[in-house]
């Protein structure tokens, strides 16, 4: 155990300022953000926020579904449900209650590309936070009888999703999207794939993944970075980095091959869903001009879907667009949900307003409105300590270093009309959109 925190490498993260107004400045500073990363390569980032009395602590994986090998999907998944299970140190009552009855609560996630295990609680309680969930992501256990219960629990996870028609149809756009490929495949698994998972299998993948080079500590609240840094390195500091092999490299997905489709289904449900989307490089130079197309298009009561669809035309209860980013591309999709009889008309709607000068030749106003929306959750998600945590991982992982709310705020300003219509014009081509309809049967 590296026992001198002297030896981890700092780097102080100074976030800049948008402008010389002061209420700017103060709306978008982070406060004090500093890294380190261990020797043996674990990256740390604090954010200290003066005005709380909880810390919100993180402990990544840079590994998720898309790591699942190819038998075993679902199998990251499965294993952040397990590590609750027990340790060497604490069954599973003890891992519940310890942060508990410390007047904090413990969550996990995992998505297509991460894994988290989070622990929020009072700042006094750092330690504490440390100590357990070091002790859930080194040394669990896996004990059988728990782990068999644990199937059970996400096959019903799985039923859940399969009697959700919203969550099953981007399940299957993805797959449509990305066939043959790790991204394509659903985060939980399958009642198949569940079944092949052994406590072998489980600790295989962990000493692929779970290795320094791919943890993340994100630590946000009212402490110090060297504390937090001591912390890391008394629980983490010990690590080794075993060789990387072809199975703990992640593969990407060569998007020369995404080939767009048109498929329409019947399904044995009450409302017909559709979803369109198309896929764009990571580094493609359109990236924030998407995001202020997906504010304008698909976020709020006032955006252009809720209001051609909903407002005006009675079609459907809910009609969103959405953005999700992962290593080298981002995808784009439109969802809606309607009446069997009134599906053809809602796609024409969509379709008409995708083609429509309100996308082709955006007004200013409304570009100002979206970026206005944009800014004002960046700025109010920070005041959610778990997000504002969440947030700085994802900078990490996605941009290879943290960006400053003051910095995706030049960004988001610095779109054009021009490049908003430049945007939307790849939605407006059909040979580059994708859409899955279920046309509900009942």
């Amino acid at each position: 155990m590296h026992s001198n925190p002297s030896a981890i490498v700092r780097k102080s993260l100074s976030p800049a300022t948008p402008g010389s107004d002061r209420h700017a400045e103060q709306r978008l500073s982070s406060g004090d953000i500093r890294s380190a990363t261990l020797p043996n390569g674990l990256r740390i980032v604090s954010n200290l926020v003066p005005y709380v009395h909880s810390v919100t602590l993180g402990i990544w994986i840079n590994a998720g579904s898309r790591e699942d090998p190819e038998g075993l999907e679902g199998i990251a998944h499965f294993i952040e449900h397990a590590i609750f299970k027990g340790t060497r140190k604490r069954d599973y009552i003890d891992i519940a209650r310890c942060i508990e009855e410390a007047g904090g609560y413990i969550d996990a996630w995992t998505t297509k590309e991460q894994t988290c295990l989070c622990v929020r609680c009072l700042r006094e309680h750092l330690p504490l936070a440390f100590d357990l969930l070091a002790d859930m992501v080194r040394d669990p256990v896996f004990p059988k009888e728990e782990i068999e219960k644990e199937r059970e629990v996400v096959l019903e996870e799985i039923a859940s999703v399969n009697d959700t028609p919203e969550e099953l149809i981007f399940e299957e756009f993805d797959l449509r999207s990305f066939p043959g490929h790790p991204l394509g495949t659903p985060i939980l698994g399958t009642e198949k794939s569940i079944e092949r998972f052994s406590r072998k299998k489980l600790r295989a993948f962990m000493h692929r993944h779970y290795v320094p080079s791919k943890m993340l500590v994100t630590a946000v609240g009212n402490i110090g970075h060297d504390e937090v840094a001591q912390l890391a390195e008394s629980h983490f500091g010990s690590m080794e980095e075993p060789p990387a092999t072809k199975e703990s490299m992640r593969k990407q997905f060569d998007i020369s091959e995404y080939k767009p489709f048109s498929v329409t289904t019947k399904k044995r449900i009450y409302q017909s869903q559709l979803l369109l989307g198309t896929i764009i490089p990571r580094d493609d130079s359109r990236f924030w001009s998407l995001m202020v197309l997906n504010a304008m298009l698909g976020s709020g009561m006032s955006c252009l879907l809720n209001l051609e669809l909903r407002e005006k035309r009675g079609l459907v209860y809910q009609a969103y667009s959405s953005l999700s980013f992962l290593d080298e591309l981002t995808t784009f999709n439109i969802y809606a949900g309607t009446d069997k009889g009134k599906a053809p008309k809602t796609l024409e709607t969509i379709t008409e307003l995708l083609n429509s000068k309100a996308l082709q030749e955006p007004d200013p106003d409304d570009i100002r409105a979206a970026k206005s929306k944009m800014l004002g959750s960046l700025i109010m998600g920070m005041e959610k300590m778990t997000r504002r945590m969440s947030r700085i991982a994802q900078d990490v992982f996605y941009y290879g270093r943290y960006q400053s709310p003051a910095e995706k705020a030049a960004l988001i300003e610095a779109v054009s009309e021009a490049d908003v219509a430049e945007a939307a014009a790849l939605l407006s081509r059909p040979e580059q959109l994708s859409t899955l309809i279920y046309k509900a049967s009942r």
